[in-house]
C-alpha cells in the first residue's frame, strides 16, 4: 500500500513538473505581448509648463511617444507644449501655435530636447487656433479649432 501511495505521489509530482514549463511559456508570451509599444500606451501627463491659470482643452497623442497639449487661459491666451512620455537623450521635438488665417501670430519652439518643446503662446480671444507639434517621426496638425 505504501508503494502504491508513493508511486501516485511521484506520478502527481511528475505531472506538475511537465505542466510547469508550459505555464511559464504562456506567462512569458503574455508578458511580451503586453510589453510591446502600441496605441494602448499610457497617456503622457501634462507637465504644467504653460504656467498657472492654463487649462488643457485639447490633446493629441503621437505614436512616437509624446503628447501635444493645447491649453487656454481666461486672459485669452492659448499655449501649446509637446511632452515626451519618457525623458532622456536629446531628441527632435516641436510645438507650434497661431491664430487661424494670421501667419504673423505664428510661434514655434523646435529643437533637440530631453523632455518637452514649448511652451508657445498666442492671443486668440475671438479667433480659431491652428496648433500642433512633433516628436521624432510623429506629428500632428490641427487647423481652425477651438474658436472662441
Amino acid at each position: 500500500m505504501k508503494i502504491i501511495r508513493a508511486l501516485k505521489a511521484f506520478s502527481d509530482l511528475w505531472q506538475k513538473i511537465r505542466i510547469a514549463p508550459l505555464g511559464v511559456a504562456v506567462a512569458l508570451a503574455a508578458a511580451a505581448i503586453v510589453g510591446l509599444p502600441g496605441t494602448a500606451q499610457a497617456a503622457t501627463p501634462y507637465n504644467g509648463s504653460c504656467g498657472d491659470g492654463y487649462t488643457v482643452i485639447d490633446q493629441q497623442r503621437l505614436e512616437s511617444g509624446a503628447t501635444v497639449f493645447l491649453t487656454y487661459s481666461r486672459t485669452g491666451y492659448n499655449c501649446v507644449v509637446t511632452v515626451r512620455q519618457f525623458t532622456g537623450s536629446r531628441q527632435s521635438t516641436s510645438a507650434w501655435i497661431m491664430r487661424s488665417d494670421d501667419e504673423s501670430s505664428y510661434e514655434n519652439d523646435s529643437g533637440d530636447f530631453t523632455s518637452y518643446a514649448g511652451p508657445v503662446y498666442t492671443y486668440a480671444r475671438g479667433s480659431c487656433v491652428d496648433w500642433g507639434g512633433s516628436y521624432l517621426y510623429g506629428s500632428i496638425t490641427q487647423r481652425g479649432t477651438h474658436c472662441d
